[in-house]
């Protein structure tokens, strides 16, 4: 392990946070796309834009129970004084009827029928009155009704061509009502990024062993595959590995082989086994594989996590996270997440992470060199949003991940940030 060590190792030249997110962004290329039956489109992401194919509503639609009338002939109707109006049809939904609503009659109809011909307002049914005279049927109405009223006219929501959802939409349950009703049995979408998870580190155990002296379980690798499944992407586990070079490179170039983004975790620091630094480092000059390669950073002005690092290997992101849960996590909402998006063919300006701005609960008063990501609780009291600082903070700590609502972002400098303060938090 001797080519692990040397004073290169810590000439890494530390780029800002918000650089690095842009390194990032600016080489996650959106992926493969597919079609898939409309049932199962809910959580994918649009890659193509869909129109309306129609006219919505295609016909004039009763909005409710109730009659079909000419508005001129209700203007006098009153509870008291009624008008009276001849029955002369019935249109149920999904029918028509050949009546026309001619002076002095109406036509019984049913919430989303077709309105008839001569009728302009849709009387509701509570506020009408069955009768009959002389053996005919007649619908005593109460009240008089307006141009319009109760009606949904033809192309009122939608226009035939007007686009319904842009590429990189989210599809919801409502998206999937919206294309069902414009004949979209099957919807184009981006195919779900496979993400290749590897841990690197002799001291990582699997999570259904029994813990042995100076050996820990391998818990960040499922942390981070359900981040991966979370954002979209699907996860292929790739397992652990020792601090081997050779064994590293190998895993790595089978990864790219099969997935569209490796995530590793562990290894990136400045420790004499820390291989991921090394191959990471190594990048500059001649690769991996010889595919298009090059660095994008190997040091953020961040805490926790500075270490993190990125590239491009064979076209596809690389991520190198930090081995230490708490900073692992803050990489991966920073940087890995964005980017799983971005090859959904979501923009890069929604890609990012969102942030809020929140009044802060409790003094902060730890100061840092470079900017510091907190994990905190956020609540609302009497309308404000307050961000209250969790314990458990540091970067080797994670009994704190669970309970985060969002990242506290504390500038860099010596003092921190105090109470009653407005603070920019990024939301989980």
């Amino acid at each position: 392990m001797q080519q692990l060590q040397g004073a290169s190792r810590f000439n890494r030249r530390a780029v800002k946070v918000g650089d690095a997110m842009r390194l990032v962004l600016e080489a996650a290329l959106p992926g493969l796309c597919e079609s898939v039956p409309l049932w199962q489109a809910a959580g994918r992401r649009l890659s193509e834009p869909l129109t309306a194919t129609s006219d919505w509503p295609p016909f004039a639609r009763s909005g409710l129970d109730g009659y079909a009338v000419r508005s001129a002939d209700t203007t006098q109707a009153t509870p008291d004084s009624p008008s009276s109006l001849r029955v002369v049809g019935t249109v149920a939904a999904g029918g028509v009827t050949p009546a026309i609503v001619e002076p002095g009659t109406a036509v019984r109809i049913m919430t989303g029928g077709a309105v008839p011909e001569g009728a302009d307002a849709v009387v509701m049914l509570e506020q009408t009155a069955d009768a009959d005279e002389i053996g005919r049927s007649v619908v005593r109405v109460k009240r008089a009704a307006a141009t319009g009223q109760n009606i949904a006219r033809p192309g009122e929501e939608f226009r035939r061509g007007g686009v319904l959802a842009e590429p990189g939409t989210l599809i919801r349950p409502g998206h999937i009502a919206l294309l069902g009703t414009f004949g979209y049995a099957e919807v184009p979408v981006f195919a779900r990024p496979r993400v290749a998870v590897l841990a690197t580190g002799a001291e990582l155990l699997p999570v259904a062993s029994p813990l042995e002296p100076g050996r820990i379980r391998d818990s960040n690798s499922a942390m981070v595959a359900s981040m991966v499944e979370q954002s979209g992407g699907t996860p292929v586990l790739v397992g652990r590995l020792p601090d081997d070079p050779n064994a590293v490179v190998g895993a790595l170039a089978a990864a790219l082989e099969q997935a569209d983004m490796v995530v590793t975790t562990g290894g990136v620091s400045v420790g004499d086994f820390d291989v991921m630094a090394d191959i990471i480092r190594g990048i500059r000059s001649d690769g991996l594989t010889g595919g298009p390669d090059r660095l994008l950073f190997n040091k953020v002005a961040m805490r926790p996590g500075s270490p993190t690092s990125a590239a491009v290997m064979n076209g596809k992101l690389l991520f190198a996270l930090s081995g230490n849960p708490g900073a692992c996590f803050v990489g991966f909402e920073l940087f890995v997440r964005p980017a799983i998006l971005m090859l959904q063919g979501v923009t890069m300006e929604q890609s990012l992470p969102r942030e809020v701005t929140a009044k802060l609960a409790a003094d902060f008063d730890k100061g840092s060199p470079h900017e510091r990501f907190v994990r905190t609780r956020l609540y609302v009291r009497e309308g404000v949003l307050y961000a209250d600082p969790l314990a458990f903070n540091k970067s080797s700590m994670m009994a704190s991940i669970p309970e985060a609502d969002g990242l506290l972002r504390i500038p860099a400098g010596p003092e921190g940030a105090a109470r009653g303060s407005l603070v920019h938090v990024i939301q989980l």
